[in-house]
């Protein structure tokens, strides 16, 4: 398959290893740490301004002059359901009461996706990333066909074949497999049909069989000998996450790091309560409030998410940690705290001669 080392080659990556692109973790110095050891550094954009986005694509040219990756959200717009949200609010009272505060009076939709963030999309198309991801679903088609005009490489993540099948036939250039291991938000296009939870292999190798643009690996993968497998089973690539925020150059707050660090990391919980999508998170004391709630009493993504870091600003201006939204996949526990180059550097080595590590 040609493929395999056709997109790596047009990317100048030396090793098939992808930063994943973490909103509120990532950041340049990480991008470009990740992009200048061989491999492909992203930054998540979906929750930044489209000044701030702007910023942080210069920030990253400035450090360094190999490709990197941007991301954005493509959620379908928030429906506003008054009702449902002022219910929300509601069964929240009496976690925020524990913090003296209140939930807020009206919620909203605290991201634009990318389908109606038009000055997003003109940004990019002049700043002209090397490689632009897409997460919760595709764009419109204009947009697609304007971004591989500047001669952008596409990325779509994929939770199940359907899905793969949109992204090939919209003219991505290859698919992100996200299996149900992986940290942070599920990329399911409807969240609300239900999801086939597909672990990374299993999800790597039904794609391989059945895609002709690349797939690459993405949930659960945390080193080299992780790194191997997936390209054992056909994957051109690995993605990353969680084994990077720990690192030096990540965002991470200290409780955030101090949760990764501790017995959390072994029991991580697919939740919908924080954001009102399902997404994996360390174990901690939000997670389990929401173990006894309804998926249908959550509001829409990303309204949902307004309470959620109301609740949690309240909690930490009490000294609780516990109601952060510390997104880690289920390989948490094999967390390595260092600098972005010692962990590149880790990687390729454990790849080179995965049977010593």
């Amino acid at each position: 398959m040609s493929y395999q080392s056709d997109i790596l080659d047009k990317l100048g990556l030396t090793s098939p290893i992808i930063q994943a692109p973490m909103a509120g973790v990532s950041t340049p110095e990480m991008a470009a740490a990740v992009s200048n050891a061989g491999g492909l550094g992203s930054m998540g954009l979906g929750a930044s301004s489209v000044t701030g986005a702007r910023e942080m694509i210069h920030q990253a040219k400035a450090l360094t002059g190999r490709a990197f990756n941007v991301n954005v959200f493509c959620h379908r717009p928030a429906l506003s359901n008054p009702e449902k949200e002022t219910a929300w609010s509601a069964l929240l009272a009496s976690e925020f009461d524990r913090f003296h505060a209140s939930p807020p009076a009206q919620l909203t939709e605290v991201y634009m996706s990318f389908l109606k963030n038009d000055a997003m999309f003109e940004m990019l198309l002049n700043e002209r990333p090397a490689v632009v991801s897409f997460h919760f679903g595709l764009p419109r088609e204009v947009q697609i066909k304007a971004l591989k005009q500047r001669g952008i490489i596409l990325l779509a993540t994929a939770t199940n074949l359907e899905e793969a099948k949109q992204i090939e036939a919209a003219g991505i250039d290859a698919v992100v497999a996200q299996g149900w291991e992986a940290g942070g938000h599920r990329g399911c296009f409807d969240d609300r049909t239900g999801d086939d939870q597909n672990g990374t292999f299993a999800l790597v190798r039904i794609l391989t069989r059945n895609l002709t643009v690349p797939v690459i690996a993405a949930g659960g993968i945390m080193d080299g000998a992780g790194i191997c497998a997936a390209l054992g089973l056909g994957a051109v690539a690995a993605q990353l996450g969680t084994a990077f925020i720990a690192c030096d150059e990540s965002a991470a707050s200290i409780g955030y790091r101090n949760a990764l660090a501790g017995p959390g990391a072994y029991h991580t919980s697919m939740t919908r309560v924080i954001s009102g999508r399902p997404a994996r998170c360390l174990a901690n004391r939000f997670t389990e409030w929401g173990k006894l709630i309804a998926a249908e009493k959550v509001p829409d993504y990303p309204v949902t998410y307004d309470a959620g870091k109301a609740l949690n600003a309240a909690a930490l201006a009490g000294e609780e940690p516990g109601y952060g939204a510390y997104w880690a996949g289920q390989g948490a526990p094999l967390s390595r705290p260092m600098s972005t180059t010692q962990l590149m550097h880790n990687l390729v080595m454990e790849i080179n001669d995965p049977l010593n590590f």
